[in-house]
């Protein structure tokens, strides 16, 4: 798909369109805000999200698919996928969204697999949920899966537990579980953190090719500045759960846009070490109580 298809695609219907999103976890102490009234739309395109941990990037990916635990509360004024009204869509249909149209590959992947079944067994399991499959397609779907993600003799990882796989050879398992059902989106959670530089760059190719290829829409999470900003879209700066602006990717490493850009996106791009130009000190970041106003 050309670029201009790409605009003509997302200008007719986003992928998804959230209106003043708010997550609250109602506590003995009070009322925490994880998410502050966050809008945004997602067209065929990746999206980054930055900010700080605790800023609320991973709980928009929870909420968005209906994966806040209690006490939590999510609430919008709009919250639709394809036109769909989430917010009043039944639980039953909710899950049937889960996984074969809109997927997420967490941040831990320890902890997001079943410790008892190998992992190959889990990824024929999510492709044949979603699709009418035979064991025998669903285990050829899955090897392929994991040769496409740079997994090397998939035939033997596909027999593995996940305690005897590598925590970079983890996160790829679940890229490729999360892939393998070819969702519309996908939001992925700091997905590259596990990785040596060499396969980062091989699964920000895959990424890639299902964005500008298959039309998926992305939704990038991550701490990595100098990343998002080469590989992304667009960005949305977080902090505190609220979004301090939206920006094009490509600003934020443009210094004569640096002056437009909010006092927290300048503390962020200045608490980056810079190699070509070494400093004795790294800035710190004066958080202003304004902000979340």
């Amino acid at each position: 798909m050309n670029q201009s298809a790409m605009n003509e695609s997302t200008s007719e219907q986003p992928l998804l369109e959230l209106d003043n999103l708010r997550v609250d976890f109602h506590t003995p102490t009070g009322i925490v805000q994880a998410v502050r009234g966050l809008s945004f739309t997602l067209g065929r395109e990746r999206l980054g999200i930055v900010g700080e941990s605790g800023s609320g990037k991973s709980m928009t990916g929870r909420a968005i698919l209906d994966l806040i635990p209690h006490p939590g509360e999510v609430r919008a004024d709009r919250l639709t996928y394809r036109g769909q009204d989430l917010l009043t869509m039944d639980k039953r249909a909710r899950r049937k969204l889960r996984g074969r149209h809109i997927s997420m590959v967490m941040q831990d992947p320890k902890f997001s697999l079943n410790p008892v079944r190998t992992v190959g067994d889990q990824i024929a399991e999510a492709y044949r949920v979603h699709h009418k499959a035979s064991a025998r397609e669903a285990r050829q779907r899955s090897l392929a899966m994991l040769e496409q993600v740079q997994i090397r003799e998939p035939a033997r990882v596909y027999e593995l537990y996940p305690h005897e796989v590598s925590g970079g050879m983890g996160q790829r398992v679940m890229i490729a579980m999360m892939l393998i059902a070819e969702p519309d989106i996908l939001i992925a959670d700091e997905p590259t953190s596990a990785l040596d530089v060499t396969v980062q760059l091989q699964i920000l190719k895959i990424l890639d090719d299902l964005v500008t290829q298959r039309g998926m829409g992305l939704i990038f999470i991550s701490h990595d500045l100098h990343l998002v900003q080469s590989f992304c879209d667009r960005v949305i700066v977080m902090y505190g759960g609220k979004a301090m602006e939206t920006l094009p990717a490509a600003e934020l490493a443009d210094e004569s846009a640096r002056a437009r850009r909010h006092p927290y996106t300048l503390g962020l791009l200045g608490c980056l070490p810079d190699l070509d130009h070494p400093k004795a000190e790294l800035a710190t970041l004066n958080r202003d109580p304004a902000w979340l106003a």
